[in-house]
């Protein structure tokens, strides 16, 4: 049986999305910040997401390059 934890919604939403992603593009100064706080964690604890792979993290300084990151990553 899988083991049950209780988390806040921020933290359930952040470990689904890590789970299902090959990159984790966090724009630092957001109200979610605990979200990317809860991947950089996973990542570092060289948790795998569902294909077996570390996602990426990555910290665009800015909006436009966070937003570049996301398109760009999108068409590979």
């Amino acid at each position: 049986m899988a083991k049950k934890i209780m988390v806040d919604g921020n933290t359930a939403a952040a470990q689904i999305a890590f789970a299902c992603s090959e990159v984790a593009a966090i724009y630092p100064i957001t109200p979610s910040s605990p979200m990317a706080e809860t991947c950089d964690e996973l990542a570092s604890m060289c948790k795998t997401n569902i294909w077996g792979s570390i996602p990426s993290i990555v910290s665009p300084k800015a909006a436009p390059p966070a937003r570049s990151t996301a398109r760009s990553r999108r068409a590979r």
